[in-house]
Parts: C-alpha cells; structure tokens; sequence
C-alpha cells in the first residue's frame, strides 16, 4: 500500500523512529514491539506534515500531532481514520483529503504514541462511513 507523500498528496507522516533517533531523550515513543502489534480501535498517535500557503503566498510545512482510530490491519501497515482536523485546513474545502473521519495509511515507524479510546466512542467512529477513502493497491 502506497503512503501518503508532498509530491503526490500534499502531505505526509513524520518517522517517528528518525526523530527519536535524533533526539532520544525529548522525543519518546512507544517501544517497537507495542508499535507493531496495534489492534483496531486502538488510538495510534501520529504527525502530519501538511503543506500549507501563508499569508505572503508561501509554501510551508505545517506540523500537527493527533490521533488516528486503527480501523483496519494490511499486511505490516494500518489503516486509521483522522480522528481530529488538521488546523491548517479548513473543513469546508472540498478539494482536500485530510480531514476528521478519512483514512490514513501508516506503519510502526509513524506511531508516537498509544492510546485506547473508550469501547463505545471505538464502535461510533468505527460505524461511520469514511469522509474520505485511501486508495489500498
């Protein structure tokens, strides 16, 4: 399954493992065998790198830490539904993928924290259509 990337999406996930690496004692993650081991419904923390306009017209990239729902398992890689909006994107804009219910792909090395939601807020999210589906080929 293809990742999300700048060149094709307008985005990406930051590897958490690299920034770990770079900096150990301030960026903690979860050890690898719970990163590799989530289950649906689990909350899998993760980082988005947004490509985003400012105010002079310039192309930045924006930052946003939030959670995502596991809602499906391929292979070594997840599939999670954006449980929060990105604050760089407006939700009304038609024209963009990320926004609170669609579907994220990512690995291990993307999760920065764990967390699980209460069974009945996991069986809402994970009962509602996606607000926008990731192409899984």
């Amino acid at each position: 399954m293809q990742l999300a990337n700048f060149k094709d999406d307008y985005w990406q996930l930051r590897n958490g493992e690299e920034s770990h690496r770079k900096n150990p004692v301030s960026f903690w993650i979860p050890e690898l065998e719970k990163r590799k081991s989530l289950k649906v419904g689990d909350a899998a923390k993760v980082i988005l790198e947004i490509e985003c306009e400012n105010d002079d017209g310039e192309i930045i990239i924006e930052g946003e830490r939030g959670y995502v729902i596991v809602s499906e398992i391929i292979g070594s890689q997840y599939i999670g539904i954006l449980d929060f909006q990105p604050a760089c994107i407006e939700r009304d804009q038609d024209d963009v993928y990320l926004r609170f219910g669609a579907e994220i792909p990512f690995s291990f090395e993307h999760v920065v924290d764990i967390d699980r939601p209460p069974e009945d807020y996991i069986e809402w999210q994970l009962a509602q259509k996606p607000e926008r589906t990731w192409h899984k080929k």
